[in-house]
């Protein structure tokens, strides 16, 4: 099994072959980057690392920066994704959206901390690399832009109505104090910490909305 997908064992050998080329590149990308530092490798020395050509690597990814960023972009796409199928309507939508995410991170759980691994170097990577927390930053936004326009057109909303982009960035928001937290533990954390700090940063939004900063 590739670990760029959970599902892989389930794909047409073609398919198998293209995630296993992916994750050589994530792998490889995020070890070089690391040890040499992101300006320190360029693209055709990864490409060389692998053993595939440029033109492959642009069929898998856009830049060096968005190989950098992969691993957050696949539960970022599960999101996206996750939020057609939402029970619309039945619960509020902050409350969905806090399950679609919930859901798509459990999903990126491939049993062996690959995934959680990827993440760290990533995470550690975009702290220095100005280019590539940029990079990050932007792919959340366009899927969050997508997300709304799903939640726009799935309740038949008004372009002016502000409340799925709020409810939107509540979530996002809050899946970002939980990376934080969950980077900053003392010992390597696991997917089971992340799903531990996400559900505590969710519980935190209701009394955020009344904090005024003194002790209560």
């Amino acid at each position: 099994m590739t670990h760029d997908a959970p599902t892989a064992e389930r794909l047409p050998l073609r398919e198998r072959k293209k995630l296993r080329t992916r994750s050589a590149l994530i792998d490889t990308a995020l070890a070089l980057f690391t040890e040499r530092g992101f300006d320190g490798v360029t693209l055709d020395e990864l490409c060389e690392a692998v053993e595939v050509s440029k033109r492959t690597f642009f069929r898998n990814f856009a830049s060096k920066e968005q190989v950098a960023s992969a691993p957050l972009e696949s539960m970022w796409n599960g999101l996206r994704d996750d939020v057609e199928r939402l029970p619309l309507g039945h619960v509020p939508v902050l409350e969905g959206l806090q399950a679609a995410l919930l859901a798509a991170l459990a999903r990126m759980d491939d049993g062996d901390g690959v995934w959680v691994r990827r993440v760290r170097l990533s995470q550690r990577l975009a702290e220095r690399t100005p280019s590539v927390a940029g990079h990050g930053w932007q792919y959340c936004d366009r899927t969050s832009a997508a997300v709304e326009e799903i939640l726009r057109r799935r309740l038949d909303l008004a372009p002016d109505d502000p409340r799925p982009r709020l409810a939107l960035e509540m979530v996002v928001s809050a899946f970002h104090a939980a990376l934080r937290t969950w980077t900053a533990r003392p010992h390597t954390p696991t997917h089971a910490d992340l799903i531990t700090d996400l559900h505590t940063t969710f519980a935190a939004i209701p009394t955020s909305l009344t904090f005024t900063g003194l002790s209560q």
